[in-house]
This record gives structure tokens, C-alpha cells and sequence, in this order.
């Protein structure tokens, strides 16, 4: 399936992952390698009294990410999610935190089994959000937010295995699920900490920029 006429489309390949703490604070990474932003990481948080706050790392990634999502603050600062050796090392100047992944789930493992091509495009993502949202609770794998239609295309999922760190300089304590559900849009991570590979596909009237006005 190809864009509409009058109509495109553009991709962001990555990663996802998301954990909670015991000290309430949920947390949402993306580790974006290709995008036509360039290579990037952003973080998601709410704070257990419900402010959401996107960190991102320049003006151009904050208008893309709030034209889908919704939040109570925004913070631009440098920030990165270095790979190590199991997992990554997520530094801002508001965050710090360590993540290590584990092997496969089982749903990792059933989406080895579909082809890329097939696991990223759109038509497949349509077909397989009603299955998604009753799979992985709170997940969406399409969506329509005003201009823009989205599709969400997962080709592997492993699990988050410990998370530690902080945020604002106090200790987010332990390893949590997401508990309750991050409020940013229309798409939520799972409930456990896990950590998805993803191909975001985004579609757009031609006139409509990726990125609106500062």
C-alpha cells in the first residue's frame, strides 16, 4: 500500500523502550538511528502526579514529537542512549538512566517470524492493531492525529530486565512496571519494562511540513 495521491511518506527506524520505578516516575526512550531528522534520542516522563514532560534535544524533534503527542512541559537539552553492552546509558541534564535488555519474549521471538518488508508496512500494522491492543494493553499500532496517519511496525521486543537511576537528581528507585499507563497520546508502552524495535511510518498531505512552525 502506497501513499494517497497528493500525499507522502517518511520513516523512523529504532528503538522504544519504556519502564517505571518505584518511585512512580515513567519513563519512555527512543533511540532513533534513521529519520529524516537524523539520528536522535528523546525521553517521555511522567511524574506520579501526572506531568508529562518530553526531553528532547533541539526545537525541530520537540515540534515533530508534540505534533503526536501531548505534554505538560518541554525540556531541550542534550541527551543520548549509548549502547553498552546489555542495554543502554540514557544521560540529559534532567535524566539519568540505566537500562539492560534481556533475551527475546515470546512476542519477540513470533515476530522474527514475519518478513521485514512485510512486519514494517503499513497494511500489516493496520491488521494487526486490534490484536496489538489486546496483546500488549495500552498499545496502538495506527493512528490518525490530525494531518498525519501512523503506523507503527514492530520487528522485535525484549525484555527490560533492570532499570536504576534518576531524574531532577533524586533516585527512581527500583524496577516497576508502567503502572498506570504514561497519559502522552493516543499509543502507550506495554506494562512490563520492554524494549521494542520499531519502524514508524508517517504519512502527510504534501503541503503539510514534518515539522510545523517555531
Amino acid at each position: 500500500m502506497s501513499a494517497a495521491a497528493g500525499r507522502r511518506r517518511v520513516s523512523f527506524r529504532g528503538r522504544i523502550a519504556g519502564t517505571g520505578s518505584t518511585s512512580g516516575v515513567r519513563i519512555v526512550v527512543g533511540r532513533w538511528e534513521e529519520s529524516p531528522l537524523g539520528s536522535f534520542a528523546d525521553a517521555m516522563v511522567e511524574r506520579p502526579d501526572g506531568h508529562r514532560m518530553l526531553i528532547a534535544p533541539n526545537p525541530d524533534v520537540v515540534r515533530f514529537v508534540a505534533a503526536t503527542y501531548v505534554f505538560d512541559e518541554v525540556r531541550v537539552e542534550p541527551i543520548t542512549a549509548t549502547k553498552t553492552g546489555t542495554g543502554w546509558a540514557v544521560r540529559s541534564d534532567s535524566l539519568e538512566l540505566d537500562l539492560e535488555f534481556g533475551r527475546p519474549t515470546l512476542l519477540g521471538r513470533l515476530l522474527r517470524l514475519v518478513p521485514r518488508r512485510v512486519a514494517e508496512a503499513p497494511w500489516w500494522c493496520a491488521a494487526t492493531d486490534p490484536i496489538a491492543r489486546v496483546v500488549m494493553r495500552g498499545v496502538r499500532t495506527k493512528g490518525v492525529i490530525g494531518e498525519r496517519r501512523e503506523w507503527y511496525g514492530a520487528t522485535g521486543h525484549r525484555k527490560v530486565v533492570a532499570a536504576s537511576g534518576s531524574f531532577e537528581g533524586t533516585s527512581l528507585g527500583a524496577m516497576a512496571d508502567v503502572l498506570p499507563a504514561p497519559r502522552f497520546g493516543f499509543s502507550s508502552t506495554p506494562p512490563r519494562p520492554s524494549v521494542t524495535d520499531v519502524v514508524t511510518t508517517i504519512e502527510l498531505d504534501d503541503g503539510v511540513p514534518l515539522v510545523g512552525p517555531a
